[in-house]
């Protein structure tokens, strides 16, 4: 494993720029989880829980198990500031074959999710320019491509506008809150979800459970911020800050959100709409509903995507620089960006765009990160009984108690995920498999190496 020396010393090619800052960590995390799930996901929630706090309670419940997963995940960024994200602190704990399947699950990922917010972004963009319609699958390798580009430019430029598209995101939902909040009040009746009061514990217990799987699916993107320990200006205290400010500040948008949806809908209302934000729109926007949440769904994924494309070449970049990769991978352009891992991505982005497949990749993705959760919070705990002596400038706040409650949640999530979609499950696995060979290859190759 590199050094703190050699990261920050090493060769023009192969060094990364240390000029983020605490804004960008903020933005990354708001730009990275926050997406068009929150404009869906209230009217899912209220048909579950049927009445106010039920319906809040769960939105903060999800909201602690992020935070509770941001402490303990800042630890290890902290301990181990290097590009690369899950497959470092995996590696480091278990292993490099572990570490590279860590990274290998998580770049797929990654790529999922560019791809499905590209396909998503060109729809939204098609209802804007019918012209544009016919063509969602051209418009999202477009968008790709534009992405990719600016990029390619470096890490100036890319972050800069993580941090505008996340502020004027932010904004345009903050303004739909304010509207609804200021609008005259609905009525908010509660009613009795799935059977009544009379139904038994476990079948009151079933549409709970199914609102925290949604939820805590909707906060995913919390731990962006990783990705780019090794560009951080000061790692040990914008980490941490970045991480519990960021979840706070998604947290308090959610809540904000479901709010405004109970201020200006009904519960009932709520609970029978597939699209919340335009419902609502409707009623204080009469006039111009549909191109507002129209819009705000473009910007929403146009943020996310570029965050996520942001994280997904580090990730190539310091499986590369270990040797687990192509070294070329670990080579980094005058603008600080990794012109050969972001290649990777762009091409590993557009086969899932070209798939079509989308709701089988997203089925196949939330198990892969369910279980990249469950072996990096094992991770830390490994490590703490392990290696006591390691630097940590940051400690998970109640460890062990936090660690091991998000450790038993993410693997009943992980569990509750392989038990009702075998068939995802088997593609997970499928996938995973498909990265021995390249493993094997790349230690071969090292060795190889070795012996010349």
């Amino acid at each position: 494993m590199p050094s703190e020396a050699e990261l920050t010393a090493g060769a023009p090619h192969s060094s990364l720029r240390r000029i983020l800052g605490l804004g960008f960590g903020l933005a990354v995390i708001f730009g990275g989880t926050v997406g068009v799930g929150i404009l869906r996901l209230p009217g899912t929630i209220a048909a579950q829980m049927g009445s106010f706090w039920p319906i809040m309670l769960v939105w903060i419940a999800g909201g602690v198990y992020a935070m509770l997963g941001a402490l303990s995940i800042a630890e290890l960024g902290t301990a181990m500031p290097q590009a690369g994200g899950f497959y470092v602190y995996s590696r480091r704990a278990f292993g490099p074959a572990m570490g590279f399947a860590a990274g290998w699950a998580d770049w797929l990922c990654n790529c999922a999710g560019i791809a499905y917010a590209a396909v998503a972004a060109a729809e939204y963009a098609g209802v804007l320019v019918p012209g544009l319609a016919s063509r969602p699958i051209a418009v999202a390798l477009a968008l790709l491509v534009g992405f990719s580009a600016l990029q390619w430019i470096g890490l100036r430029l890319s972050s800069s506008i993580q941090q505008i598209a996340s502020s004027v995101t932010a904004v345009t939902f903050l303004l739909l809150v304010v509207a609804c909040l200021l609008h005259h009040a609905n009525k908010t009746v509660a009613y009795a979800p799935h059977g009544g009061a009379h139904s038994g514990y476990f079948v009151m217990l079933a549409p709970i459970v199914a609102a925290l799987r949604a939820i805590i699916v909707a906060y995913d993107g919390w731990y962006e911020p990783i990705y780019f320990t090794e560009e951080d200006t000061d790692v040990n205290n914008h980490l941490p800050r970045a991480m519990i400010g960021g979840v706070a500040i998604v947290l308090g948008l959610y809540l904000l959100m479901n709010l405004a949806f109970l201020h200006v809908l009904s519960i009932p209302a709520l609970a029978a709409s597939k699209l919340p934000a335009a419902d609502a729109a409707k009623v204080v926007f009469p006039a111009w509903s549909g191109t507002f949440v129209t819009v705000l769904s473009l910007l929403t994924l146009l943020s996310l995507m570029n965050a996520v494309l942001l994280g997904a070449p580090r990730i190539l970049f310091g499986i590369g620089r270990d040797g687990l990769f192509s070294r070329r991978a670990a080579e980094v352009g005058a603008g600080g960006t990794p012109h050969v891992a972001l290649l990777f991505t762009a091409v590993g982005t557009a086969i899932f765009i070209a798939s079509g497949k989308f709701d089988a990749i997203v089925a196949v993705a939330s198990i892969l990160i369910a279980a990249l959760y469950f072996v990096n919070y094992l991770a830390l705990m490994v490590l703490r009984v392990r290696e006591p002596n390691l630097p940590r400038p940051f400690r998970a706040w109640g460890y062990p108690a936090t660690t091991g409650l998000v450790l038993v949640g993410s693997l009943l999530f992980l569990i509750a995920a392989l038990h009702d979609d075998h068939a995802s499950a088997m593609r997970a696995g499928a996938f995973l498999f498909a990265a021995a060979p390249v493993y094997f290859a790349m230690q071969w190759n090292r060795r190889r190496r070795r012996k010349l």
